[in-house]
């Protein structure tokens, strides 16, 4: 990340330099004879080329389409002062700004074909019989991805320039920048669909099978039971297998984690004894999606399935300042610490599923290593775990709450 990021800020630089000469020559030809302080010529151009570039980037940071192609090279084309600018994919035009459009355009991927296969770009003419179109030169610059060359950048001129040939490619390389943080956001995106979709995996057919079993052993006894508990997997299922938002709020994982403990007691009865100590202030404090419930999944596990006494589990969340501290704890069989370090180190599989790891990950990922699980326990004396949960932090915001 530190690579591109460099990469994207000497690219846009060089732009901006480039640029700003130009269009400081432009506004020095104007003058500012109207007695206001408005900064050098250069100042304003260098104000103006980052303005410009800063309603670009956002098309271009949604990937390469022919819509955020067409968004973008309207506000590219201003950064050259050329008299156009098209950009391509590897198979089609996908966006074109200014003249000519008409009796260009069809030419252009045959112009490009070699620069698609060689990465390498072109200065040349255009060759345009028309005695009126102002396209005579043509600069050809590589688009490029994680994946090679993904497209071009074509400028057109009056007149062969080797300022707009090297503007020209600067921008390309400033464009490719943006579209490689596409890919990033992209891949973030998906790595993070991946982890949800393991800890959705966690959610075992066993516990599903038990818990529908326990709902049916009530159908015929206590069927007012039978109907609430069914009501209760409906909505633990819904919520857990919703597809919008990395996300939520600490009220809907709690809500969550009492609908898998009210099916998880229809099983055990009188043998999982839970208490909660939830600050309401904390409510709102927005949280990875899928926290709380693998913690308390473990506790179930290492408190009832691993042991035939009764257990206590106990759910608190308390207003630390600027943060939320969540503790969830039991009084079960615990483990050996040097074996739950070795798992939360990635050095040995968990023996309880994927979930304090993929918890413990996206916690640090998303605020930072000062925010990762701290987990207190050892062989016989059950488990402590420990977040903290800062009330709020730059790009974290509650995801979409709506459910499938």
């Amino acid at each position: 990340m530190s690579g591109t990021a460099a990469a994207a800020l000497a690219a846009a630089g060089v732009v901006l330099l480039s640029a700003g000469f130009a269009l400081g020559r432009r506004t020095a030809r104007r003058g500012g004879d109207d007695g206001r302080d408005l900064g050098t010529p250069v100042e304003r151009a260098t104000f103006q080329t980052l303005h410009t570039a800063s309603l670009a980037a956002p098309p271009l940071r949604a990937g390469l389409t022919g819509e955020t192609a067409r968004r973008a090279v309207r506000r590219l084309r201003p950064l050259l002062g050329t008299e156009a600018l098209c950009l391509t994919d590897r198979t089609a035009v996908l966006a074109w700004d200014g003249p000519g459009a008409g009796h260009h355009g069809d030419g252009v991927m045959e112009r490009v074909a070699g620069l698609l296969e060689t990465g390498r770009g072109q200065s040349l003419r255009t060759g345009c019989a028309d005695p009126d179109c102002p396209l005579r030169w043509a600069v050809l610059a590589p688009l490029t991805g994680e994946d090679g060359v993904v497209g071009a950048l074509v400028a057109y001129g009056s007149r062969e320039s080797a300022v707009l040939a090297r503007a020209a490619t600067e921008l390309a390389r400033w464009v490719s920048v943006q579209l490689e943080l596409a890919e990033l956001d992209r891949s973030r995106t998906r790595a993070v669909e991946a982890e949800i979709r393991a800890l959705r995996a966690q959610i075992s057919p066993h516990f599903i099978f038990n818990s529908l079993a326990a709902i049916a052993s009530f159908v015929r006894t206590d069927p007012e039971r039978a109907r609430e508990l069914l009501l209760e997997f409906a909505d633990f299922t819904r919520y857990s297998f919703r597809r919008h938002g990395d996300f939520t709020r600490l009220a809907d994982e709690l809500r969550s984690v009492e609908q898998y403990l009210a099916l998880a007691g229809a099983r055990f009865g009188d043998r999982l004894r839970v208490t909660l100590r939830i600050a309401p202030e904390v409510l709102p404090v927005t949280l990875p999606f899928l926290c709380l419930q693998p913690l308390v999944e473990n506790a179930v596990k290492h408190g009832l399935e691993d042991s035939r006494t009764a257990c206590r589990i106990t759910i608190a969340a308390r207003d630390a300042g600027a943060e939320a501290v969540v503790t969830v704890e039991d009084d079960g069989v615990g483990m050996d610490p040097a074996a739950l370090r070795a798992i939360l180190a990635g050095e040995r599989p968990p023996s309880a599923g994927i979930g304090l790891t993929n918890v413990d990950e996206r916690l640090r990922r998303a605020y930072g290593d000062a925010c990762g699980l701290v987990a207190e326990t050892a062989v016989g004396a059950g488990m402590k775990v420990t977040l903290r949960i800062p009330k709020y932090h730059p790009g974290v915001h509650p995801g979409g709450a709506g459910q499938d």
